[in-house]
């Protein structure tokens, strides 16, 4: 995928055992992802579809927000977090509910951004069933335990929706190809680093309050996150190995001082500059830390937009190719 990006022959050689020990094909993607506008709303400043797609045989929900100029806009695939609100997803990142500093999309689209905000397996709209209290949770669990027992991954199908997701986008007209990003917090975080790990095709990054490490967390008793419940993983690979598959693109990682979930982000990107450094793109890996918690404040919040829009303004004028 996107053979212009430069990279060692150690971190191919990680990338393709990553994507192997997930179930996940490197090759050529799909030529294209076709979809269904299902509802139309225009907002100040920006258009928001509710649209639907096939991923692998399933439907995707997703809102697609397009500015009001299109002429090579960058593009950025948003992933909702989890905060065992299965009820949300695609509306909270789109400013319709929950939590408002949450809502990355409409700030984006107003900026020129593309935005696609899909749902996740198991939440919002691919919920199974609505109707039974205290089902979400029980039939995200199914999802993990029933792959888990056939040999394949929950990781694997959510990377793979992301991936149409990518396509999508990139196929779009009036959008850039190689200005396509994403962004996530918590669970939405921990999916933009494997993501962004296995798909060359995406040329920026941002994680928000995912950075911590497999051995830091169980060390510290700290929940793992279902999709990344993957055998064997932790045997030879963590997070660290993620962000030096990212290499030489552009990363950010959003950490706070007392957050669980974050603890050791600073690791993580001091054992990933080796590869960084040696590819001369030290200043494509940044990591900014805050006072407090896991939850995105204001300042966080404003901090990340202004990255993506200024690292897409370098983008724009000096193209993808690092080196």
């Amino acid at each position: 995928m996107g053979g212009s990006v430069i990279e060692t022959e150690s971190e191919k050689l990680m990338r393709q055992e990553i994507a192997g020990m997930i179930g996940i094909e490197l090759s050529e993607p799909a030529l294209n992802v076709e979809y269904e506008v299902l509802e139309s709303v225009q907002e100040n400043g920006y258009t928001r579809h509710c649209i639907e797609y096939d991923s692998y045989g399933d439907k995707v929900s997703a809102y697609l927000l397009f500015p009001e100029i299109l002429d090579h806009n960058p593009a950025i695939l948003i992933h909702h977090q989890h905060n065992r609100e299965h009820h949300l997803g695609k509306s909270e990142v789109c400013g319709l509910a929950g939590d408002p500093l949450q809502a990355f999309g409409p700030e984006l689209a107003k900026k020129g951004f593309v935005v696609l905000a899909p749902d996740s397996i198991c939440f919002e709209d691919r919920r199974k069933d609505t109707s039974v209290q205290g089902f979400d949770f029980w039939q995200h669990f199914d999802e993990m335990c029933y792959r888990i027992l056939k040999g394949d991954y929950l990781m694997k199908k959510v990377i793979n929706d992301a991936m149409s997701g990518i396509t999508l986008l990139s196929h779009l007209d009036g959008v850039n190809p190689k200005r396509i990003g994403t962004l996530g917090h918590s669970y939405g975080g921990n999916t933009v680093l494997f993501l962004s790990a296995l798909d060359q095709r995406i040329a920026y990054s941002c994680a928000s309050g995912s950075a911590c490490t497999f051995e830091n967390r169980i060390k510290n008793n700290v929940g793992i996150e279902m999709a990344s419940v993957i055998p064997n993983f932790h045997g030879k690979y963590d997070i660290y190995d993620l962000v030096s598959c990212i290499a030489p693109r552009r990363l950010l990682l959003v950490s706070g001082e007392e957050d669980k979930d974050s603890r050791d982000a600073s690791y993580i990107v001091e054992k990933a500059s080796s590869i960084y450094g040696k590819l001369d793109a030290l200043n494509n890996l940044q990591h900014n830390q805050y006072p407090g918690g896991h939850a995105l404040t204001k300042e966080r919040f404003c901090d990340i937009i202004e990255w993506l829009c200024a690292n897409n303004n370098e983008i724009k004028n000096t193209g993808r190719k690092v080196l």
